[in-house]
């Protein structure tokens, strides 16, 4: 694999040197082959776009909006409009009108790239805003044109080597709106010299190229995706395979067989569960007592390397049989076999949980960033995970805790700003150019950061203890696959409470294997043996929790919450005050009496 590099100054020069070193190799496809593009294609797509945008006059430092499920001619128009010195930008396609309106009137782009069924929430947000053209992927319903159509009708004067070699480091190059929990998305605006220094940092713990494999499934709107399975490729010339629709995440792997896999901790709680779930209908006991052998050696050992204990030889012994027997199987089973290096971030996930996928023998390092640092700020790497801890700083980026513990971050990570929001940036990068992150943590001796939670989320309760509700929710997701959603309450309360919701897919499996006929959410819900189901999670989380921590009451909501609703944004962080005024009733009622 070669990963020699030289040193770009934009995400142009890097993009240009990757697609003239490996112009055969495979830049851009979907599963199944039913497209593919070489980087030679990609580079070409590339220009007519830029001359097309141009035509429609986009110029330097303007901003072009895309509104795309992943696929192929995201990659395709982001960095076109790259090359013609714009900033494009992504938005979550679960928007409602009058957030997708503010964004637009905040980003002010002429050109709005889309899919066909997007176009009646665009044509309604658009009022107002300066959008002029909508340019259409996948068809040219009137008042559109096609992509077809922008590339054959380029500006003829349109100078594309002078114009992606005048991009400078500190030129915008995206803009991220954090989905947030509460009020209007901001505008992160991120330079071609921030995400370099993101691709450097990482490029330094686990280098990549060509032969290395990605799967693009999460929202192109948040910075994970839009850096590990987007620019990352433009420097390293990861072959990426675009997924339209997420929920076919886990199903795709063994076709795909990354070799780096990104994920939120929902698709490793749903992991660990079809696992559980097959091997509660394995019909031999002695294949059944194998694998559960085979998975707890895997864990103890997880567990004793995380704690930096040396791993006993009988251990060894005993985990290479179980990996040679049941591990490995189970890895190629999943797709995963080949994985060099997974990631969980954008949330906290159960240290329960991550043994159990480490056990498996899959190198998955937990990290932590924001949109605010390019993407990741600290990380585990692959040889020195320890659990329940987002891993060391990257190269480049510098940490210390305020007094208060609150986690701060200098170094060229750090945004630009917010867009159109001189006051919030100020109050967010101080003038000494610390950052800060809002998230309460500590440091060990060794460099390794414990994120104990959002600072404006810590539970207070009415004794004045304090506690992070998402270790309680972790430890509540982690006992039951069922549980698909779980937040705590018990700020100025006498004790902790919930409000949990169903897991759709696992709810359906459940009520199958139960021989309940009746499997919609709201049935479900109030059913006796659901119900007895959800009792004994709970009951399993408190054994976990220490007294003030455990949940006394819970209520099982009817509801789905789904991504980019009411309660989860799109990358599935809790809108929690949302949450507390949409569901005060039941909140109410777990304290009455």
């Amino acid at each position: 694999m070669n990963t020699s590099i030289a040193s770009p100054r934009t995400l142009c020069e890097a993009f240009q040197a990757t697609a003239a070193r490996y112009p055969d190799s495979v830049a851009l496809r979907t599963p199944g082959d039913g497209i593919v593009i070489t980087w030679r294609l990609y580079a070409e797509r590339v220009s007519r776009i830029a001359a097309g945008l141009a035509k429609l006059g986009v110029r330097r430092g303007d901003t072009v909006g895309i509104m795309l499920t992943n696929r192929p001619e995201f990659h395709l128009v982001d960095t076109g409009a790259l090359h013609a010195g714009a900033t494009p930008f992504s938005v979550y396609n679960s928007l409602a009108v009058e957030q997708l309106n503010y964004v637009l009137g905040n980003a002010g782009n002429k050109v709005m790239v889309c899919e066909e069924q997007f176009l009646p929430v665009i044509e309604k947000a658009r009022a107002g805003t300066a959008v002029e053209h909508v340019v259409c992927v996948d068809a040219a319903p009137e008042g559109t044109m096609s992509l077809q159509d922008l590339e054959s009708s380029g500006d003829p004067d349109f100078d594309f080597e002078s114009s992606w070699q005048s991009v400078e480091p500190g030129d915008v190059l995206t803009i991220i709106y954090t989905s947030g929990t509460t009020g209007p998305p901001k505008g992160v605006e991120l330079t071609h010299e921030n995400i370099l220094a993101e691709t450097e940092a990482i490029r330094r713990i686990l280098p990549c190229g060509p032969d290395d494999r990605i799967v693009s499934y999460l929202p192109d709107a948040h910075i994970a995706n839009r850096w590990g399975a987007h620019y990352h490729g433009m420097g390293t010339g990861i072959q990426i395979t675009t997924l339209a629709d997420m929920k076919q995440a886990i199903v795709v792997l063994p076709e795909v067989r990354p070799t780096i896999f990104a994920a939120v901790p929902q698709v490793w709680y749903k992991l660990k569960a079809a696992i559980e779930l097959a091997l509660a209908e394995e019909p031999s006991p002695v294949k059944k007592r194998l694998a559960n052998w085979a998975i707890g050696v895997g864990r103890r050992r997880a567990r004793l390397q995380s704690d930096g204990t040396p791993v006993p030889r009988a251990l060894q012994a005993q985990h290479a049989l179980a990996d040679r027997l049941v591990l490995g199987a189970i890895r190629k089973k999943l797709g995963l076999d080949e994985v060099r290096a997974a990631v969980s971030g954008a949330a906290a996930i159960s240290p329960e949980v991550l043994e159990f996928v480490l056990g498996l023998g899959i190198p998955c390092c937990e990290g932590w960033g924001m949109s605010e640092l390019s993407c990741l700020a600290t990380i585990n790497r692959p040889d020195a995970i320890r659990i329940g801890t987002v891993g060391q700083v990257v190269t480049g980026a510098t940490l210390k805790l305020a007094e208060d513990g609150e986690l701060l971050v200098a170094g060229p990570l750090v945004m630009k700003g917010y867009r159109g929001d001189p006051e919030k940036t100020a109050e967010t990068i101080g003038a000494d150019g610390w950052l800060h992150t809002g998230d309460i943590a500590t440091i060990d001796e060794d460099g390794y950061v414990r994120i104990v939670d959002r600072k404006k989320e810590l539970i207070v309760n009415a004794a004045g203890k304090n506690m992070s509700p998402s270790n309680i929710e972790g430890a509540i997701r982690a006992a039951s696959p069922l549980i698909g959603g779980a937040v705590v309450i018990g700020n100025d309360r006498p004790y902790v409470v919930a409000l949990l919701t169903l897991d759709p897919d696992a709810a359906a499996a459940f009520a199958t294997r139960n021989g309940i006929h009746n499997g919609s959410p709201g049935d479900l819900a109030s059913n006796p043996v659901v119900r007895a189901e959800v009792d004994r999670a709970i009951a399993a989380a408190n054994e976990k929790l220490s007294r003030v921590e455990q949940v006394k009451k819970f209520t099982l909501l009817s509801a789905i919450w789904e991504p980019g609703g009411d309660e989860f944004t799109p990358t599935m962080k809790l809108r929690r005050k949302p949450i507390d005024s949409k569901y005060a009733r039941e909140i109410e009622e777990l304290y009455a009496g």
